[in-house]
């Protein structure tokens, strides 16, 4: 089995993963919808869940597995069009998968998936985490909470009906290459301990989580590639170059510090890198 491994970031946190023959997905959005998210006092929680199905028919193309993060608006909005579009399997919570449900997601595609998970696939293998979406201000509060267990919910129309319904990480493996998306700007530090992949990705250091990128970068034993995730406006057009809005330079600062010895991958939107080779 190869261990070459090529990434192609497509924006926010959307990865293409390919090799040995296949395909994963991770949060695979591109519609970008105009929310306001990214401009002060401009974000507009009704804003209607839309599906550009031409930008994605231009970026995604195939694709064996998708694997879910989250379900807010900018990691899942584009999944049912994707899943349907590949015949994909789609890993996520119970929550994630309800709501990709009632936006007519191929219900004999999903899999339901907690934390603690390995499964074998052709060509790779995926092991599951719990993980933790950031906070934001003296409270703590998270944005969009919520879980939608047991029954399908109502087909969300707004932004705000896709709830975060639990957050997960994944480790995905090919050969002796692997890759960590931690798409998130916390962790659960003592289930990451001793993982060790060959990439990481991960965001910018978030002020509720004390040294996050130095614990991150201990627990994942100071991987030797580190790639920025989820740090563009992801509200501006793909094929325009990434404007650095959550600190991917503030990140690789950081992370020379703290792992002089990791190769920092740094890649625009729609770049490509590959490892293993």
């Amino acid at each position: 089995m190869s261990s070459e491994v090529t990434v192609r970031w497509l924006g926010t946190n959307a990865w293409e993963v390919t090799g040995n023959g296949a395909t994963v997905l991770v949060d695979p959005y591109v519609s970008r919808t105009y929310t306001g998210a990214t401009v002060p006092g401009e974000f507009d929680p009704d804003t209607p869940i839309t599906v550009d199905e031409g930008e994605v028919d231009k970026y995604v193309t195939a694709a064996d597995s998708i694997l879910i993060t989250h379900a807010h608006f900018d990691h899942i909005a584009d999944v049912p069009y994707v899943a349907a579009k590949t015949g994909a399997t789609v890993l996520g919570t119970e929550t994630h998968l309800n709501l990709l449900r009632a936006m007519d997601a191929p219900d004999e595609q999903l899999a339901q998936v907690g934390g603690g998970e390995l499964y074998r696939f052709d060509g790779y293998t995926v092991e599951v985490f719990r993980s933790s979406h950031g906070v934001s201000g003296e409270h703590k509060t998270l944005l969009f909470p919520g879980t939608r267990p047991g029954a399908v919910p109502k087909r969300p129309r707004k932004i705000k009906d896709l709830v975060e319904g639990g957050s997960l990480a994944y480790l995905v493996t090919f050969g002796e290459t692997s890759l960590f998306f931690n798409g998130l700007p916390s962790f659960h530090e003592r289930e990451v301990a001793g993982v060790e992949p060959t990439v990481l990705f991960m965001q910018g250091p978030n002020p509720n989580y004390p040294d996050y990128v130095e614990r991150m970068l201990a627990a994942t034993g100071y991987p030797p590639h580190i790639v920025p995730t989820h740090w563009d406006d992801y509200e501006l057009p793909l094929d325009e170059p990434a404007v650095d809005l959550f600190g991917a330079a503030a990140l690789g600062e950081l992370v020379a510090a703290a792992s002089p010895g990791s190769e920092w991958v740094l890649l625009d939107h729609l770049e490509s890198h590959t490892f293993g080779a």
